[in-house]
């Protein structure tokens, strides 16, 4: 199934859109955030652009308009990303929103839908690597 995941702003505006393949409806916030910034980062090492569009900002990476600059345009480290998002997620540096109602806990089951809405909301900046 492919869902859409939007990243907001706290007013609501649509910054972002990506589709996201999982293999089940019945789905963790966790295993949510790790399928998202897997998806990124791989799509990044695949093609190794001048900026990588993601959740997460990556070390020794230049925010710009167009996402994060990556120096020397070296390869990203996945599970390095992914704990970076997991933490940021605990300490609120982001909220998930799954059909307008908050995700609270990384082991939170969701069942979902091609018509469920998941939006990310970024509330401070998230460095990884």
């Amino acid at each position: 199934m492919i869902l859409t995941i939007n990243d907001a702003t706290l007013s609501g505006d649509i910054l972002n859109q990506i589709s996201l393949a999982v293999k089940n409806e019945l789905i963790t916030v966790r295993e949510l955030i790790a399928a998202r910034v897997g998806n990124e980062v791989k799509a990044y090492n695949d093609k190794l652009p001048e900026y990588f569009k993601g959740l997460i900002q990556p070390t020794d990476a230049e925010k710009t308009l167009n996402g994060f600059k990556v120096k020397n345009r070296k390869k990203i480290d996945i599970e390095k990303q992914v704990f970076i998002a997991l933490d940021g997620f605990q300490k609120n540096g982001y909220f998930i929103l799954i059909d307008d109602k908050q995700a609270t806990d990384l082991d939170q089951e969701v069942l979902v839908s091609k018509s469920t809405t998941i939006n990310f909301v970024k509330l401070t900046p998230l460095v990884g690597g």
